[in-house]
């Protein structure tokens, strides 16, 4: 078995639901990830064996395979193929053990992994008609919980959306909401320092964001989710 290795990370800033990355397409968002890896690389864009990454939606424009559209979209040889993986919450991160996996299998040797996805852009989905003529047409949140959930499942397990889960968690194991806020406003303080310390210095690139024809666009650099104030009160 070969050793795999992580060779280069690049990401754009994190995003806040309807923040200012929202008017930018998921697939236009990671090709310009790869464009930025790929040029700042010493490797030649045809030594590619993949592209793998992981996105949970695809419901919309993520296009299915978000990871064929980002070759063509980054401008990648046409010949690259994409893979796209979806682990939920877990699918960059499925992603990258992927590549590792097949590196370390022999497969190839350069692998691009990693993940996106836009909360924002996830779209509403109607489901067909059951029968011929039928008007009762059912809409979903693509964004969140199932989209067309098995009835099934929902008598055997329940629908519970991430939040619902993350109460019921919480409940079993005894976890107080003190508990959480701790650990919570622990974690603005961890980010704040590594922000300070330089530590993500060079990992994000930042995104030109277009607001109208006649005006510069915006440029996103920092993720807007960490809030360094936040304290347990």
């Amino acid at each position: 078995m070969l050793d795999a290795y992580l060779y280069a990370g690049l990401r754009t800033p994190f995003g806040r639901q309807a923040g200012a990355l929202a008017p930018v397409r998921p697939d236009d968002l990671i090709a310009s990830v790869i464009r930025k890896l790929v040029a700042d690389s010493p490797f030649a864009a045809e030594q590619i064996e993949d592209i793998v990454l992981g996105c949970a939606c695809q419901a919309g424009e993520d296009s299915r395979n978000i990871a064929r559209h980002a070759v063509l979209l980054s401008g990648l040889p046409a010949g690259i193929p994409g893979q796209t993986v979806n682990r939920l919450c877990s699918s960059g991160l499925a992603a990258v053990l992927d590549a590792a996996r097949a590196v370390s299998c022999g497969e190839g040797d350069l692998y691009i992994a990693g993940g996106v996805e836009s909360m924002s852009r996830a779209p509403f989905v109607v489901a067909k008609s059951e029968s011929a003529f039928s008007r009762d047409f059912r809409v979903f949140d693509s964004a969140i919980g199932a989209r067309f959930p098995n009835p099934l499942i929902t008598q055997q397990y329940g629908r519970d959306t991430m939040p619902e889960t993350a109460d019921n968690v919480a409940s079993e194991l005894g976890l107080s909401r003190s508990d959480s806020d701790r650990f919570a406003a622990a974690s603005q303080s961890k980010f704040a320092a590594a922000q300070a310390s330089g530590f993500m210095a060079g990992e994000i690139i930042p995104v030109e964001v277009s607001t109208g024809r006649k005006t510069p666009p915006r440029i996103v650099s920092a993720d807007e989710h960490p809030r360094a104030q936040t304290s347990f009160e």
